[in-house]
């Protein structure tokens, strides 16, 4: 028997990182912060075809009564995102072994600039304006297969909310839950073959999946 994976694909500002705390200190509490991101994700996931990220954001702010050059801030605030608790432990521990990768909804600029925050090298990055669309739409999921040469198959996506489900089934590409904050799932989301709130818990799971 062999592993079954030999790439790890993640979800970048969710999965990865604290953006949440971000957010909710640009618009200046949680209750405001939480209501402007999820606005902002109604948007993104509605538009399939990419429309600028901070364009986005600011018109997020603004259907939710919140000043839109809070847009500004929030890329001014972008330096501060933090790796949750045990985020770059378990990836270096998954490079011994894995390819890593990540496709996040944000413009190229700001995805690398996230991407660095994690203190891993990743070898593949795909954002949303590379691909052209915003997940769950397929293309940036299948661009990141395109760029690391493999097949769905082979390839283990690690979700930061269960919209990403929708995309990553329609691709074919395994996916486990890193659930830190207790999401609830949307309706008619497909189930995840892994869910945790702890990122340590994909060591386990990935490296028990074989062919």
């Amino acid at each position: 028997m062999a592993q079954k994976y030999q790439a790890v694909l993640f979800d970048l500002l969710t999965a990865l990182l604290d953006s949440w705390s971000v957010w909710n200190r640009t618009a200046g509490s949680e209750p405001a912060g939480r209501v402007w991101r999820a606005e902002y994700l109604r948007l993104t996931y509605g538009c399939g075809a990419y429309q600028p990220y901070e364009e986005l954001v600011a018109q997020a702010a603004q259907n939710v009564g919140l000043a839109p050059q809070l847009a500004q801030q929030l890329e001014r605030n972008w330096h501060s995102l933090a790796p949750w608790p045990d985020v770059a432990a378990t990836l270096t521990r998954l490079k011994q072994s894995y390819r890593l990768g990540v496709v996040t909804n944000c413009s190229a600029s700001l995805g690398r600039l996230a991407a660095a925050r994690v203190g891993v090298e990743f070898d593949v990055i795909v954002t949303s304006e590379q691909a052209g669309f915003y997940k769950p739409d397929p293309r940036p999921y299948q661009l990141a297969l395109e760029q690391l040469g493999l097949p769905a198959q082979r390839v283990l996506f690690v979700a930061g909310s269960a919209y990403d489900m929708f995309g990553t089934a329609q691709v074919g590409l395994d996916t486990f839950w890193h659930n830190r904050i207790g999401l609830v799932a949307p309706t008619g989301a497909p189930p995840p073959l892994g869910e945790s709130r702890k990122i340590t818990d994909l060591l386990e799971f990935a490296n028990a999946r074989q062919i």
